[in-house]
């Protein structure tokens, strides 16, 4: 089965930190990009960030920038994505995700989801 597991979400104060991992299972990266996405309760999911194929990351939101990190370990079919400087207008519920091509602004032929981390910053 082919899956995305999620692991590395939980409850931080603001300014701390977090490192969220993505591993795929049954399947590998190959030539897909892959990337990050948040949803806050009543808004829309929207992308962080993407790292391309070529390790190449593109962020998406002016806010996380400095702060937010990415990582891709193609040998082990993981993405990490750290966390640092926390504010609680981080708080959302994270998923990884794996896809054609990294757009100009979200990731583009999503083919997997991750089912999602809850990250909760406290001010």
């Amino acid at each position: 089965q082919r899956q995305l597991v999620e692991s590395g979400g939980g409850l931080v104060q603001a300014g701390g930190s977090l490192r969220l991992s993505c591993a795929a299972s049954g399947f590998t990266f190959g030539a897909h990009a892959t990337s990050w996405f948040r949803q806050v309760a009543g808004k829309e999911r929207e992308g962080v960030l993407c790292i391309s194929d070529t390790d190449i990351t593109t962020v998406y939101v002016e806010s996380v920038k400095g702060r937010f990190t990415a990582a891709r370990d193609n040998v082990n079919n993981t993405i990490h994505l750290q966390m640092n400087n926390l504010k609680p207008e981080d708080t959302a519920v994270y998923h990884c995700a794996v896809g054609e091509f990294c757009g100009m602004k979200t990731m583009l032929g999503i083919d997997y989801w991750g089912s999602g981390m809850l990250v909760t910053v406290s001010s």
